[in-house]
């Protein structure tokens, strides 16, 4: 049977067609995508300008531009040729500075950079030690160091000193190993869920900080978040005055974090404010009893009715308050709600370390759930040298530190820590009195807004901050200086109680010197608040200043590398 064929020409036009209907396809195809891509684009960035105007409103988001903008300027501005090297110059003269003032030299000091050939005797460490610990410093021992030194007297420390011995080669990843250290650490954290009131079911980690207190609390509400609500992009609302490490968390666990601010008289972050933040990626929000910069405690009471109404966890930062909050009612101060009473707060940071007098590397994260607590666990069921499980950061800790807080909670009781906070609370009670009464301190310094606790803040709008700053640094005191407002915050500790009187005392000199030096600036027609000179404000004054923060960053940044200069 004769087959028909089509012909040569016909076939090659039908091929050409189809060809160019697959490429007419493909085209089609790539320009849907890439329409498809544009819409998804635009809708991801017109979601994200609607919460923006939403969460900042007009005002605020021309604000925030306007800002991003000038920083974007100034440090385009900074990496220009002629600037960036003059810059530098000045950046390092000042790093050199700094390593002139904290790392020792000269004749008679001894640098050891190598491991020595033969092991000294017990009786040359001892001597060395014993140098290195009188090397010059500013005597905390007399009270005149701010915060930093949370001690409980000699008699504690002998204490702890003995249970740091007896647990010296402890570690709690080996609770069969070392029972004790395991039983502790659960008492501890037992110990402190009581002095917060937490619920039945309520759970802990001990840390070895504040700072990891408040990553782990993160860490545990973006997990809760990604694994609950499949939330791949958190975020987290916090006043500005809020502890840097919700800072740090944000950078290590990409967070996006959204800061309120905290304007006078209150020195407290708006709650319509912060609503006006929540949205669907929303993770936690933020409250501290109180904070670190003016001893303020935020309205705890109200940001726990939102995050009960907006079904969103709650973190209380009391590092700082820690052993002192608990107790002010019971030492007959003013107080405020702020821990698991109220149903909207789901996690607080507590640091013992400080006002529970237990030895630095001490603090607990507490959460109303064993749920939440689970969230901060890392498990690897799969390594080649076994299941793997750590609780927090650390894996191997020491067991050691566990012990010596421990000692010391169960040496100060609770009518001890009362004791406690009814001296150093009622020391800054007379330091906020006498600021506020005394005519000198009175007519130019004033307390930032209303402290509770141990910390007192102040700032002036007729002297420079930071000249006081270091005019109190010349008379010994090693005060904590301030930013945004320029500021001077005391944050009294046992050993300032008995020096609270000297402080003061101080303080009127150096004003009355500070109010001298305005008074010679307005007869010699310089006009009154002169630009501050001291170092104080070579940091905090350059910081205010500059829109650009990269030159802070690179002192900063130099101020750590000398930490580790030999």
């Amino acid at each position: 049977m004769a087959s028909l064929s089509m012909p040569v020409r016909l076939r090659r036009n039908f091929t050409s067609q189809a060809a160019s209907g697959k490429g007419r396809l493909l085209a089609l195809n790539v320009d849907l995508l890439r329409n498809v891509i544009f819409v998804l684009f635009v809708l991801r960035w017109t979601r994200k300008s609607f919460l923006k105007l939403k969460g900042r409103g007009i005002i605020g988001t021309t604000i925030d531009t306007y800002i991003s903008i000038r920083r974007t300027l100034y440090g385009i501005f900074l990496r220009a040729p002629g600037v960036r090297s003059q810059v530098k110059k000045q950046v390092s003269e000042a790093i050199t500075n700094l390593e002139g003032k904290l790392v020792p030299s000269g004749p008679g000091v001894t640098r050891y950079l190598s491991l020595p050939r033969e092991g000294w005797s017990e009786q040359q460490v001892r001597a060395e030690l014993g140098k290195l610990g009188d090397m010059e410093h500013t005597r905390w021992e007399d009270g005149l160091v701010s915060g930093a030194v949370y001690h409980g007297g000699e008699e504690m420390v002998k204490l702890q000193t003995e249970a740091f011995g007896k647990f010296l080669v402890s570690n709690p990843i080996h609770p069969d190993v070392f029972p004790g250290v395991r039983k502790m650490e659960a008492e501890v954290v037992a110990m402190v869920l009581d002095m917060f009131n937490a619920p039945a079911g309520g759970a802990g980690v001990t840390t070895s900080g504040g700072t990891e207190s408040i990553l782990m609390a993160c860490l545990s509400a973006r997990q809760k978040a990604f694994t609950e609500r499949g939330v791949t992009e958190p975020e987290i609302i916090l006043p500005e005055t809020a502890h840097t490490a919700f800072r740090k968390a944000c950078s290590y666990f990409s967070i996006k974090m959204h800061l309120v601010s905290c304007p006078a008289p209150r020195y407290q972050a708006s709650i319509s404010a912060i609503s006006r933040l929540i949205n669907g990626n929303t993770i936690l929000l933020v409250g501290s009893a109180p904070n670190f910069p003016h001893g303020i405690i935020d309205d705890i009471t109200s940001l726990s009715k939102l995050a009960v109404r907006r079904k969103l966890p709650l973190h209380v930062d009391c590092c700082l308050g820690s052993f002192l909050v608990p107790f002010l009612e019971k030492a007959g101060f003013e107080t405020e709600l702020f821990d698991f009473r109220l149903r909207g707060v789901t996690s607080i940071s507590c640091d013992t370390h400080k006002y529970g007098f237990a030895p630095k590397g001490n603090s607990v994260v507490l959460y109303r759930t064993k749920e939440l607590r689970a969230y901060q666990y890392f498990i690897c069921p799969d390594w080649s040298g076994g299941v793997y499980a750590s609780p927090g950061i650390a894996g191997s800790r020491p067991g050691a530190l566990i012990a010596g807080c421990w000692a010391s909670l169960m040496a100060q009781g609770e009518n001890g820590y009362i004791s406690a906070c009814h001296s150093i609370v009622g020391a800054a009670k007379k330091i906020e009195g006498t600021i506020r009464e005394h005519p000198t301190l009175s007519a130019d310094l004033s307390i930032i807004g209303r402290p509770l606790v141990s910390v007192v803040a102040f700032t002036s709008a007729t002297l420079d901050t930071y000249d006081i700053a270091d005019g109190m640094s010349g008379k010994g005191w090693h005060l904590n200086a301030l930013q945004s407002p320029p500021a001077i915050h005391v944050a009294v500790t046992l050993p300032i109680v008995p020096a609270a009187d000297r402080l003061l005392e101080d303080l009127v000199a150096v004003v009355e010197a500070e109010k001298e030096k305005e008074r010679e600036r307005k007869a010699a027609g310089k006009g009154a608040k002169g630009a501050a000179k001291g170092d104080t404000a070579a940091l905090y004054g350059v910081a205010g200043s500059l829109p650009n923060k990269s030159i802070v960053n690179s002192l900063a940044s130099g101020f750590l590398d000398t930490l580790y200069k030999a």
